[in-house]
Protein backbone atom coordinates (compact mmCIF):
# COMPACT_ATOMS: atom_id res chain seq x y z
CA UNK A 1 0.00 0.00 0.00
CA UNK A 2 1.37 3.24 -0.83
CA UNK A 3 1.95 6.26 2.17
CA UNK A 4 2.26 9.42 2.57
CA UNK A 5 4.18 11.70 4.78
CA UNK A 6 3.95 15.15 5.01
CA UNK A 7 1.40 15.34 2.08
CA UNK A 8 4.15 13.61 0.22
CA UNK A 9 3.68 10.51 -1.76
CA UNK A 10 5.86 7.68 -1.28
CA UNK A 11 6.23 4.54 -3.68
CA UNK A 12 5.25 0.70 -2.31
CA UNK A 13 8.18 -0.37 -0.19
CA UNK A 14 8.91 -2.94 -2.51
CA UNK A 15 10.44 -0.47 -5.00
CA UNK A 16 12.97 0.79 -2.31
CA UNK A 17 16.27 0.10 -3.13
CA UNK A 18 17.56 -3.67 -1.55
CA UNK A 19 19.67 -3.84 1.45
CA UNK A 20 23.17 -4.15 1.47
CA UNK A 21 24.59 -7.40 -0.24
CA UNK A 22 20.54 -8.00 -1.25
CA UNK A 23 19.75 -8.94 -4.75
CA UNK A 24 16.71 -8.29 -6.64
CA UNK A 25 15.25 -9.99 -10.02
CA UNK A 26 12.81 -7.18 -10.38
CA UNK A 27 13.25 -5.12 -13.41
CA UNK A 28 12.07 -1.59 -13.63
CA UNK A 29 14.03 -0.84 -16.99
CA UNK A 30 14.70 -3.46 -19.63
CA UNK A 31 16.11 -2.80 -22.83
CA UNK A 32 16.43 -5.76 -25.56
CA UNK A 33 18.89 -6.09 -28.35
CA UNK A 34 18.25 -2.00 -28.90
CA UNK A 35 19.57 -0.51 -31.80
CA UNK A 36 18.78 3.24 -33.56
CA UNK A 37 19.58 4.20 -37.03
CA UNK A 38 19.55 7.50 -38.40
CA UNK A 39 19.11 8.35 -41.93
CA UNK A 40 20.90 12.03 -42.61
CA UNK A 41 19.12 14.11 -45.18
CA UNK A 42 20.74 13.44 -48.56
CA UNK A 43 22.98 10.90 -47.77
CA UNK A 44 21.52 7.63 -48.65
CA UNK A 45 24.46 5.55 -45.45
CA UNK A 46 22.62 5.57 -42.03
CA UNK A 47 24.78 6.65 -38.81
CA UNK A 48 24.41 3.43 -35.85
CA UNK A 49 23.95 5.45 -32.53
CA UNK A 50 23.41 2.52 -30.79
CA UNK A 51 24.13 -1.30 -31.48
CA UNK A 52 22.27 -4.36 -30.15
CA UNK A 53 22.18 -2.65 -26.64
CA UNK A 54 20.87 -4.88 -24.09
CA UNK A 55 20.84 -3.01 -20.30
CA UNK A 56 18.49 -4.37 -17.26
CA UNK A 57 18.22 -1.70 -14.47
CA UNK A 58 16.63 -3.47 -10.89
CA UNK A 59 13.93 -1.57 -8.84
CA UNK A 60 15.11 1.11 -6.71
CA UNK A 61 18.52 1.30 -8.25
CA UNK A 62 20.58 4.11 -9.38
CA UNK A 63 22.14 2.98 -12.59
CA UNK A 64 24.86 5.22 -14.21
CA UNK A 65 26.15 5.15 -18.36
CA UNK A 66 29.45 7.01 -18.88
CA UNK A 67 31.00 7.20 -21.88
CA UNK A 68 32.77 9.66 -24.67
CA UNK A 69 30.92 12.24 -26.52
CA UNK A 70 29.07 11.09 -29.43
CA UNK A 71 29.26 7.43 -27.54
CA UNK A 72 25.70 7.37 -27.79
CA UNK A 73 24.69 8.32 -24.75
CA UNK A 74 22.00 10.77 -25.06
CA UNK A 75 20.15 8.46 -27.69
CA UNK A 76 20.21 5.60 -25.06
CA UNK A 77 18.44 7.58 -22.41
CA UNK A 78 15.53 8.83 -24.77
CA UNK A 79 15.07 5.61 -26.50
CA UNK A 80 13.83 4.70 -22.68
CA UNK A 81 10.87 6.88 -23.19
CA UNK A 82 10.70 6.84 -26.53
CA UNK A 83 11.33 10.12 -27.66
CA UNK A 84 13.49 8.62 -29.61
CA UNK A 85 12.06 5.03 -31.27
CA UNK A 86 14.21 2.26 -31.52
CA UNK A 87 14.82 1.24 -35.49
CA UNK A 88 15.33 -2.85 -33.67
CA UNK A 89 14.62 -4.18 -29.92
CA UNK A 90 12.42 -3.19 -27.41
CA UNK A 91 12.25 -1.75 -24.96
CA UNK A 92 10.20 -2.11 -21.50
CA UNK A 93 9.07 -0.39 -18.21
CA UNK A 94 7.85 -1.27 -14.96
CA UNK A 95 6.58 -4.64 -17.18
CA UNK A 96 5.16 -2.49 -20.14
CA UNK A 97 6.25 -3.32 -23.59
CA UNK A 98 6.76 0.84 -24.46
CA UNK A 99 7.93 0.33 -28.13
CA UNK A 100 4.56 -1.65 -28.80
CA UNK A 101 2.50 1.50 -27.93
CA UNK A 102 1.54 4.81 -29.57
CA UNK A 103 -0.76 7.72 -29.41
CA UNK A 104 -2.66 8.43 -25.93
CA UNK A 105 -1.52 4.35 -24.33
CA UNK A 106 2.34 6.28 -24.95
CA UNK A 107 1.63 9.20 -23.54
CA UNK A 108 0.11 7.67 -20.42
CA UNK A 109 2.79 5.63 -20.31
CA UNK A 110 5.45 8.31 -20.02
CA UNK A 111 3.35 9.97 -16.97
CA UNK A 112 5.40 7.52 -15.02
CA UNK A 113 8.93 8.39 -16.32
CA UNK A 114 10.32 11.55 -15.40
CA UNK A 115 13.12 12.93 -17.09
CA UNK A 116 15.47 16.38 -16.36
CA UNK A 117 18.01 17.45 -18.64
CA UNK A 118 21.23 19.31 -19.00
CA UNK A 119 19.83 23.01 -19.14
CA UNK A 120 16.74 22.56 -17.09
CA UNK A 121 14.15 23.30 -19.95
CA UNK A 122 12.08 25.60 -17.75
CA UNK A 123 9.00 28.11 -19.32
CA UNK A 124 10.40 31.61 -18.29
CA UNK A 125 7.06 33.26 -17.85
CA UNK A 126 6.13 30.79 -15.52
CA UNK A 127 6.70 30.53 -11.77
CA UNK A 128 8.42 27.97 -10.20
CA UNK A 129 4.83 26.71 -8.43
CA UNK A 130 3.81 26.93 -12.20
CA UNK A 131 6.67 25.42 -13.64
CA UNK A 132 6.19 22.20 -11.45
CA UNK A 133 2.66 22.14 -12.22
CA UNK A 134 2.60 22.04 -15.26
CA UNK A 135 2.58 18.30 -16.04
CA UNK A 136 -0.41 17.90 -14.01
CA UNK A 137 -2.28 21.00 -15.72
CA UNK A 138 -1.62 18.49 -18.97
CA UNK A 139 -2.68 15.78 -17.02
CA UNK A 140 -6.30 17.21 -16.21
CA UNK A 141 -6.01 17.52 -12.63
CA UNK A 142 -7.67 19.76 -10.40
CA UNK A 143 -6.24 23.07 -9.21
CA UNK A 144 -6.76 21.29 -5.13
CA UNK A 145 -5.01 18.04 -6.41
CA UNK A 146 -2.24 19.99 -7.85
CA UNK A 147 -2.06 22.10 -4.97
CA UNK A 148 -1.45 18.23 -3.16
CA UNK A 149 1.40 17.25 -4.60
CA UNK A 150 3.12 20.46 -5.74
CA UNK A 151 3.27 21.83 -2.24
CA UNK A 152 5.04 18.81 -0.77
CA UNK A 153 7.58 18.42 -3.76
CA UNK A 154 8.67 22.41 -3.33
CA UNK A 155 9.57 21.56 0.63
CA UNK A 156 11.43 18.19 -0.73
CA UNK A 157 13.62 20.16 -3.06
CA UNK A 158 13.81 22.92 -0.69
CA UNK A 159 11.98 25.45 -2.77
CA UNK A 160 9.03 26.33 -0.70
CA UNK A 161 10.12 30.12 -0.35
CA UNK A 162 10.56 30.35 -4.06
CA UNK A 163 7.28 29.25 -4.89
CA UNK A 164 6.37 32.52 -6.81
CA UNK A 165 9.98 32.97 -8.38
CA UNK A 166 10.77 32.84 -12.09
CA UNK A 167 13.56 30.94 -13.84
CA UNK A 168 15.28 34.25 -14.29
CA UNK A 169 15.59 34.93 -10.61
CA UNK A 170 16.93 31.66 -9.29
CA UNK A 171 20.73 30.24 -9.70
CA UNK A 172 21.39 26.85 -11.65
CA UNK A 173 21.04 25.25 -9.05
CA UNK A 174 17.15 26.21 -7.84
CA UNK A 175 16.23 26.09 -11.83
CA UNK A 176 17.61 22.07 -11.37
CA UNK A 177 15.40 21.43 -8.51
CA UNK A 178 12.49 22.76 -10.19
CA UNK A 179 13.21 20.63 -12.98
CA UNK A 180 13.37 17.65 -10.53
CA UNK A 181 10.34 18.72 -8.79
CA UNK A 182 8.35 19.09 -11.86
CA UNK A 183 9.66 15.14 -13.14
CA UNK A 184 8.36 14.25 -10.03
CA UNK A 185 4.95 15.57 -10.27
CA UNK A 186 3.69 12.60 -11.89
CA UNK A 187 4.74 10.27 -9.29
CA UNK A 188 6.98 8.77 -11.92
CA UNK A 189 8.20 5.15 -11.47
CA UNK A 190 11.64 6.05 -13.08
CA UNK A 191 13.65 9.31 -13.54
CA UNK A 192 15.86 9.79 -16.34
CA UNK A 193 18.75 12.41 -16.02
CA UNK A 194 20.89 13.68 -19.15
CA UNK A 195 23.89 14.90 -17.96
CA UNK A 196 21.81 16.29 -15.06
CA UNK A 197 24.76 18.31 -13.68
CA UNK A 198 26.74 19.07 -16.20
CA UNK A 199 26.00 23.04 -16.56
CA UNK A 200 26.48 23.43 -12.42
CA UNK A 201 29.82 23.92 -10.46
CA UNK A 202 31.21 21.04 -7.73
CA UNK A 203 29.42 22.55 -4.95
CA UNK A 204 26.00 22.87 -6.58
CA UNK A 205 26.46 19.43 -8.02
CA UNK A 206 27.26 17.53 -4.93
CA UNK A 207 24.01 19.51 -3.63
CA UNK A 208 21.90 18.00 -6.78
CA UNK A 209 23.48 14.46 -6.50
CA UNK A 210 22.76 14.30 -3.02
CA UNK A 211 19.06 15.17 -3.34
CA UNK A 212 18.95 12.42 -5.97
CA UNK A 213 20.23 9.90 -3.44
CA UNK A 214 17.16 11.21 -1.14
CA UNK A 215 14.46 10.83 -3.65
CA UNK A 216 15.78 7.03 -4.17
CA UNK A 217 15.86 6.02 -1.00
CA UNK A 218 12.71 7.85 -0.15
CA UNK A 219 10.74 7.10 -2.91
CA UNK A 220 12.15 3.77 -4.49
CA UNK A 221 12.81 5.77 -7.59
CA UNK A 222 14.63 3.89 -10.17
CA UNK A 223 16.91 6.57 -11.66
CA UNK A 224 19.24 6.19 -14.60
CA UNK A 225 21.72 8.73 -15.62
CA UNK A 226 24.07 9.34 -17.65
CA UNK A 227 26.84 11.48 -17.39
CA UNK A 228 30.86 11.52 -18.74
CA UNK A 229 31.78 12.77 -14.97
CA UNK A 230 33.47 10.16 -12.83
CA UNK A 231 33.33 11.87 -9.90
CA UNK A 232 28.70 11.69 -10.38
CA UNK A 233 29.28 7.72 -10.74
CA UNK A 234 31.22 7.33 -7.54
CA UNK A 235 28.96 9.43 -5.33
CA UNK A 236 25.77 7.88 -5.77
CA UNK A 237 25.77 4.62 -8.31
CA UNK A 238 24.90 1.57 -7.55
CA UNK A 239 26.26 -0.09 -11.02
CA UNK A 240 27.60 1.53 -13.97
CA UNK A 241 27.29 0.83 -17.71
CA UNK A 242 30.32 1.60 -19.97
CA UNK A 243 29.03 3.23 -24.00
CA UNK A 244 31.28 3.14 -26.58
CA UNK A 245 30.61 3.51 -30.57
CA UNK A 246 26.61 2.88 -29.38
CA UNK A 247 27.89 -0.26 -27.63
CA UNK A 248 27.83 -1.33 -24.19
CA UNK A 249 31.18 -2.42 -23.67
CA UNK A 250 31.42 -2.76 -20.01
CA UNK A 251 28.77 -2.84 -16.52
CA UNK A 252 29.50 -3.60 -13.69
CA UNK A 253 28.67 -2.73 -9.49
CA UNK A 254 30.55 0.66 -8.85
CA UNK A 255 33.26 -0.62 -6.62
CA UNK A 256 34.12 -3.17 -8.97
CA UNK A 257 34.24 -0.74 -11.77
CA UNK A 258 36.79 1.52 -10.27
CA UNK A 259 38.86 -1.09 -8.37
CA UNK A 260 39.65 -3.32 -11.41
CA UNK A 261 37.85 -2.19 -14.99
CA UNK A 262 37.58 -4.89 -17.64
CA UNK A 263 38.67 -2.71 -20.52
CA UNK A 264 41.22 -0.11 -22.32
CA UNK A 265 38.35 2.78 -22.12
CA UNK A 266 37.50 1.44 -18.52
CA UNK A 267 41.30 2.26 -17.09
CA UNK A 268 41.36 5.63 -19.48
CA UNK A 269 38.33 6.81 -17.37
CA UNK A 270 39.92 5.69 -14.19
CA UNK A 271 42.92 7.29 -14.82
CA UNK A 272 41.60 10.71 -15.91
CA UNK A 273 39.33 10.40 -12.91
CA UNK A 274 42.20 9.77 -10.59
CA UNK A 275 44.73 11.98 -12.37
CA UNK A 276 47.35 9.45 -11.89
CA UNK A 277 49.65 9.29 -15.24
CA UNK A 278 53.63 9.10 -15.49
CA UNK A 279 55.63 12.50 -15.47
CA UNK A 280 55.34 13.72 -19.13
CA UNK A 281 59.88 13.27 -19.17
CA UNK A 282 59.02 9.77 -18.29
CA UNK A 283 56.50 9.05 -20.88
CA UNK A 284 58.39 10.47 -23.74
CA UNK A 285 60.99 7.96 -22.65
CA UNK A 286 58.97 4.87 -22.87
CA UNK A 287 59.31 2.20 -24.56
CA UNK A 288 56.89 -0.08 -25.84
CA UNK A 289 59.43 -3.98 -25.32
CA UNK A 290 61.76 -4.79 -23.14
CA UNK A 291 65.43 -4.22 -23.82
CA UNK A 292 68.37 -5.72 -22.92
CA UNK A 293 69.70 -2.70 -20.28
CA UNK A 294 65.41 -1.36 -19.57
CA UNK A 295 63.56 -1.78 -16.42
CA UNK A 296 59.55 -1.77 -16.63
CA UNK A 297 57.11 0.86 -15.28
CA UNK A 298 54.15 -0.15 -13.68
CA UNK A 299 50.59 1.19 -12.92
CA UNK A 300 49.21 -0.48 -9.68
CA UNK A 301 45.84 -0.91 -8.40
CA UNK A 302 45.37 -2.23 -4.83
CA UNK A 303 41.71 -2.93 -2.82
CA UNK A 304 41.09 -4.14 -0.04
CA UNK A 305 42.73 -5.32 2.43
CA UNK A 306 45.87 -5.15 -0.09
CA UNK A 307 45.85 -1.18 0.37
CA UNK A 308 47.40 -1.52 3.65
CA UNK A 309 49.50 -4.83 2.75
CA UNK A 310 53.41 -3.51 2.76
CA UNK A 311 53.58 -5.57 -0.72
CA UNK A 312 56.58 -2.43 -1.73
CA UNK A 313 59.19 -3.35 0.71
CA UNK A 314 58.44 -6.86 0.73
CA UNK A 315 58.77 -6.94 -3.28
CA UNK A 316 62.45 -4.98 -2.91
CA UNK A 317 63.54 -7.83 -0.27
CA UNK A 318 62.44 -10.72 -2.02
CA UNK A 319 63.00 -9.55 -5.62
CA UNK A 320 66.49 -7.74 -4.98
CA UNK A 321 65.19 -4.58 -6.85
CA UNK A 322 64.77 -1.13 -6.28
CA UNK A 323 61.49 0.41 -6.19
CA UNK A 324 60.91 3.84 -7.22
CA UNK A 325 57.42 5.43 -6.37
CA UNK A 326 56.34 7.94 -9.04
CA UNK A 327 53.22 8.76 -8.02
CA UNK A 328 50.86 7.15 -5.19
CA UNK A 329 46.71 7.88 -4.08
CA UNK A 330 44.27 6.34 -2.07
CA UNK A 331 40.74 6.74 -2.97
CA UNK A 332 37.68 5.62 -1.18
CA UNK A 333 35.00 4.55 -3.62
CA UNK A 334 31.59 4.00 -1.22
CA UNK A 335 32.65 0.92 0.56
CA UNK A 336 35.68 0.27 -0.96
CA UNK A 337 39.15 1.82 -0.77
CA UNK A 338 41.04 1.70 -4.02
CA UNK A 339 44.98 2.38 -3.81
CA UNK A 340 47.07 3.56 -6.92
CA UNK A 341 50.63 3.51 -7.60
CA UNK A 342 52.78 4.20 -10.41
CA UNK A 343 56.21 3.02 -10.00
CA UNK A 344 59.72 1.97 -11.95
CA UNK A 345 61.31 -1.65 -11.09
CA UNK A 346 64.81 -1.12 -11.25
CA UNK A 347 67.36 -4.29 -11.36
CA UNK A 348 68.84 -6.54 -13.97
CA UNK A 349 66.01 -8.31 -16.29
CA UNK A 350 65.88 -11.79 -14.25
CA UNK A 351 65.10 -9.47 -11.23
CA UNK A 352 62.29 -7.38 -12.62
CA UNK A 353 60.72 -10.70 -13.94
CA UNK A 354 60.54 -12.40 -10.92
CA UNK A 355 59.58 -9.23 -9.38
CA UNK A 356 56.09 -8.53 -12.07
CA UNK A 357 55.81 -12.45 -11.65
CA UNK A 358 55.58 -11.43 -7.60
CA UNK A 359 52.96 -9.03 -8.57
CA UNK A 360 50.83 -11.27 -10.36
CA UNK A 361 50.48 -13.56 -7.30
CA UNK A 362 48.58 -11.44 -5.74
CA UNK A 363 45.22 -9.25 -5.30
CA UNK A 364 45.84 -6.33 -7.40
CA UNK A 365 46.16 -5.04 -10.83
CA UNK A 366 49.41 -5.05 -13.09
CA UNK A 367 49.98 -2.77 -15.79
CA UNK A 368 52.72 -2.80 -17.42
CA UNK A 369 53.08 0.93 -18.88
CA UNK A 370 56.59 0.42 -20.43
CA UNK A 371 60.35 -0.17 -20.46
CA UNK A 372 62.77 2.54 -19.74
CA UNK A 373 66.66 2.29 -20.52
CA UNK A 374 68.42 2.29 -17.42
CA UNK A 375 71.32 4.20 -19.21
CA UNK A 376 68.84 6.79 -20.33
Amino acid sequence: MATRQGGLFFGRPTDRPPPAGATSVAQMIRLQNVSKTYYPRGKSAGVEALKAVDLHVPKGQIHGVIGLSGAGKSTLIRCVNLLERPTTGTVTVDGQELTGLSGDALNQARHRIGMIFQHFNLLTSRTVYANVALPLELMGLKTDEIRERVTPLLELDRLADKARHYPAQLSGGQKQRVAIARALASRPRVLLCDEATSALDPHTTGAILELLQDINQKLGLTILLITHEMEVVKTICHRVSLISGGELVEEAEVGDFFTAPRTRLGRDFLNDFLELEPPRALIERLEEAPGEHSHPVVRLAFSGDAVSTPLVSRLARECGIDVSILQAKVESIQDRTLGLMIAELMGDAEDTRRALAYLETHDLQVEVLGHVRRDA
